[in-house]
């Protein structure tokens, strides 16, 4: 048996999730570009559907007037997928009222002030976050990772900013 065959049921649904949020990030940014870009950051995220935690954690942290201004913001957005790799009652402790900072400090930290697309980020080794701490970026081949994350789709243009989707959510130090 080969070993292709004996990977593929494993990764088959990581791959498969992958392809639909490329997908449907695809569609999205035809969908902007047709309608000259009206839509925000948080808009363009909450529409696609793979983002209902950063979505509901950026209401929670009260940071979405934030994310609607006018930017320009560079977001490494995580999925859904990636904040289920959290331990266990982690996003429901971030969601709490009495740890709101903590919430904010974790949003902020995957936020870049500017507009910084892919062919930008594989250039720098860092970036200053929103949060104050920097982001390490390291390219490997066509493999981009940011801290512990893997970018898996980039460009995801907003009229405020751009949207690089990661695999996990990444914490500051």
């Amino acid at each position: 048996m080969k070993i292709s065959t004996l990977l593929a049921p494993k990764y088959a649904k990581t791959l498969f999730g992958s392809l639909i949020v490329m997908l449907g990030f695809a569609l999205t940014n035809a969908h902007a570009a047709h309608h000259g870009m009206k839509k925000d950051i948080v808009d363009v995220a909450a529409e696609n559907g793979s983002f209902t935690t950063l979505v509901a954690a950026v209401q929670a942290a009260g940071l979405v007037d934030t994310l609607k201004g006018d930017g320009p913001f560079t977001v490494f957005a995580p999925t859904d997928e990636a904040f289920a790799k959290l331990p266990e009652g982690t996003v429901e402790m971030l969601l709490e009222p009495e740890n709101k900072d903590k919430l904010v400090a974790v949003l902020t930290y995957h936020v870049v002030a500017g507009k910084v697309m892919a062919a930008d980020v594989v250039t720098l080794d860092s970036a200053t976050t929103v949060q104050g701490q920097d982001v390490s970026i390291m390219v490997d081949g066509d493999k981009v990772m940011v801290d512990n994350a893997q970018v898996i789709a980039t460009d995801v243009k907003a009229k405020n900013g751009v949207i690089h989707v990661i695999d996990s959510v990444i914490l500051p130090k």
